[in-house]
């Protein structure tokens, strides 16, 4: 008959099994611990309390001026079509919205054409 089960270790070796060096064990697990906790704490952002967005910063002027363009004009888009699906007093709101980000996207636009591209 095969036995397929290894042999138990003997009573006489059992010590080595449970004997434990505590301190090298807690170094190791703090060792661990900063590994994983310290990547995975990210750095404090230059934001304050309570905001949730903020431009990227050292952005130059026009990256910021086209962005702002491009957000009027998803804005107006969005607001135009729910105007004309609207009636009455509503209509005109949703139409004084848009007027605004009219408005916006002009002063936007001028203030592209003002800044000083690098050459």
């Amino acid at each position: 008959m095969v036995k397929i089960t290894p042999n138990p270790p003997k009573a006489e070796n059992l010590s080595a099994y449970t004997t434990f060096n505590t301190q090298k064990l807690r170094e190791a697990a703090d060792r661990a611990l900063d590994a994983h906790l310290s990547a995975a704490t990210p750095a404090k952002p230059d934001t304050q309390d309570g905001q949730v967005f903020s431009v990227v910063p050292g952005l130059n002027t026009e990256s910021v001026l086209t962005s702002l363009s491009e957000t009027l004009a998803s804005a107006n888009a969005m607001v135009s079509d729910l105007a004309f699906e609207l009636e009455g007093s509503r209509r005109h709101v949703a139409l004084g919205i848009l007027q605004l980000i009219e408005l916006g996207a002009l002063l936007a636009d001028r203030a592209l054409d003002d800044v000083e591209l690098p050459r």
